[in-house]
């Protein structure tokens, strides 16, 4: 049965068509009595709504140190990031152009770089 046909038989009253502003007065009921159990307290009145929302202090920061500490730390590791793809894209072009020297210099700047990064990941370990 595709969605355009009707349903045939006893079940053709089942469902009546409906389209707003029928002639039909049981298609165009109050919401109130076609949906009973919709009730206008229906949400915060109803007795099993036991909690709303989050609650009082959502949205706030609870520990501005903390979110204000992490932060420094989250900036400073991105500008070492940064640093790093920098050097990288430098110890590219050298080892490239064959200054293997400088491109080892590279290498141990990025080195350092990570080991700057993991130290900060590392200074206090209940962030994580």
């Amino acid at each position: 049965m595709s969605g355009a046909q009707q349903p045939t038989g006893p079940e053709q009253g089942a469902y009546p068509e409906y389209h707003p502003g029928s002639a039909r007065p049981e298609l165009n009921r109050p919401v109130r009595e076609r949906y009973p159990q919709l009730r206008s307290t229906s949400g915060y009145g109803d007795p099993r709504v036991r909690h709303t929302g989050p609650g009082p202090g959502a949205g706030t920061d609870q520990e501005p140190e903390r979110s204000s500490k992490l932060t420094a730390r989250l900036a400073l590791a991105m500008t070492v990031v940064i640093g790093q793809l920098w050097g990288l894209t430098v110890v590219v072009d050298e080892w490239m152009e064959g200054n293997t020297g400088t491109a080892w210099w590279g290498t141990g700047f990025l080195c350092l770089s990570f080991l700057v990064v993991l130290g900060l990941w590392m200074l206090d370990p209940k962030d994580r």
